[in-house]
């Protein structure tokens, strides 16, 4: 069609011009010359227009059977391509979405100033897990929690948990030469297990991994804990397991648990006994928890670190000398705590322990060493005064009767006292003042090599944290 017009606007504007033409050659040859010269050119011209035509025919043609039916395939090819890929990229950031949806990723910053009335040689508060310097700027602990739990109801049964941990506490949690062989491998990671659910009855939860010990009422987030600073029991008990362990609900209220694990602060082994735990937890009421583990261990090493192992190589740090005989002693563990919500405001809670190990343990009666006794408790008490601000106190006593806590005989206690100031949430203010004394001399002093019975402590403790983790870490 486009052809076509051109074609009418070319006759058009062509032939006045051509019809002036012939007047003017009239005039001078005659009018007969001009018509037989008029005629040929009109003739030559239906021709051209006739051929004009037919191409565009022709072209009109091939659009419409040629062109005109590949090209509308072609297209719908291209848009059915196009709602693929935009359908493809649409499923894939729906499963990203839902992945971050269930996971979340929170960071933890714990740091404090810390004043010890005895100013203590090296400016070090003895016998403390956390709050370990005195009259310095301190960070307790960097942290950041990768947390996926299983989602039953959604159809996801397994999930998993990754705690990376940096600062004072990551020293005082991981690593002890005494008790791993490698402390340098997994002195950052605090927590690395994953879950799966079991569709047995309720629901069985197994986690297998490397876990923060639940002997004990308190944990390792000072956000979530009562007081600032952690009892003797925390700094006592085990910090960590590494292996298999089982919560199994029996009803709404009471659960048994169950652990198979390497050995207390242990991610590797030190001897091929397996240590294990029984306990419960039951919630007789919304406002009442009870908890009680028994523990068996069996932490006495049967190999020594050697120098060489030979032509033979083997990874750095596994060159050992067995010990032969290897003490066979049992260590036992009994574990109780409870917390009662009183009112909206009020919280109690109470811990006993009684820990008891030996070192060889023989098959006749009177023939296995004398054991080591560490018993004793913790009882709190907390009272949120308004949404901002609460007041904690705590009161402590552990006797240790061989030394396993201390180094020595003695029975040590500690009173503190806490008030918070919540800023808002995500961010916490602690001040707080303890007293730890002793029948026995036990605490630094300003005075190279002379000990004191008592040490008191004023301390300011600076909490942030945020991510989208609900409740206790």
């Amino acid at each position: 069609m486009r052809y076509a017009m051109c074609i009418a606007v070319s006759m058009s504007s062509w032939l006045p011009l051509y019809g002036q033409q012939a007047v003017d050659s009239g005039t001078q040859t005659g009018r007969a010359q001009s018509d037989e010269v008029l005629q040929k050119r009109v003739q030559a011209l239906e021709q051209e227009v006739t051929e004009l035509k037919g191409l565009v025919k022709q072209l009109q043609a091939n659009q419409s059977s040629g062109s005109g039916q590949t090209s509308q395939p072609q297209a719908a090819t291209a848009s059915d391509s196009g709602k693929s890929q935009s359908a493809d990229l649409a499923r894939e950031d729906r499963n990203t979405l839902d992945f971050l949806r269930d996971t979340s990723i929170n960071l933890y910053l714990d740091t404090y100033y810390a004043y010890n009335f005895n100013q203590p040689v090296g400016r070090v508060n003895l016998l403390r897990a956390y709050d370990v310097l005195s009259n310095e700027f301190s960070l307790s602990q960097a942290a950041i929690v990768f947390d996926h739990p299983p989602d039953v109801g959604a159809g996801r049964r397994w999930g998993g948990r990754l705690d990376l941990q940096f600062g004072q506490a990551t020293d005082t949690l991981q690593g002890n030469p005494a008790n791993e062989p490698r402390p340098e491998i997994y002195r950052n990671i605090f927590q690395a297990y994953g879950t799966y659910v079991l569709p047995i009855d309720k629901g069985v939860n197994v986690d297998f991994g490397k876990w923060s010990s639940s002997l004990g009422i308190e944990g390792n987030y000072t956000k979530d804990q009562i007081n600032y600073s952690r009892s003797f029991w925390f700094n006592f008990l085990p910090f960590y397991h590494m292996g298999l362990r089982t919560s199994i609900p029996v009803n709404d209220k009471f659960s048994v648990n169950y652990w198979l694990v390497n050995g207390t602060n242990q991610v590797e082994a030190t001897n091929g006994f397996k240590d294990q735990l029984f306990g419960f937890t039951a919630k007789p009421a919304k406002t009442l928890s009870w908890t009680f583990n028994y523990y068996l261990g069996q932490d006495n090493p049967d190999r020594t670190t050697a120098s060489s192992c030979g032509p033979v190589p083997v990874q750095p740090g596994l060159c050992f000398t067995a010990i032969r005989p290897a003490p066979n002693g049992k260590t036992h563990i009994f574990d109780s705590y409870a917390t009662w919500q009183a009112t909206s405001k009020l919280t109690f809670a109470l811990e006993g322990d009684y820990y008891i190990s030996r070192l060889w343990e023989a098959a006749a009666p009177g023939e296995s060493s004398a054991p080591s006794h560490v018993d004793g408790g913790v009882a709190y008490i907390a009272y949120q005064v308004t949404p901002k601000l609460a007041v904690a106190t705590r009161a402590e006593y552990l006797s240790d009767r061989g030394g396993l806590f201390s180094g020595i005989t003695q029975a040590v206690k500690e009173n503190t006292v806490t008030f918070d100031y919540r800023l808002f949430e995500g961010f916490l203010m602690r001040y707080e003042w303890r007293r730890d004394y002793s029948n026995q001399p036990s605490f630094l002093t300003d005075r190279q090599g002379f000990l004191t019975k008592d040490q008191n402590t004023a301390t300011l403790g600076l909490i942030w944290w945020w991510g989208r983790k609900q409740g206790a870490w």
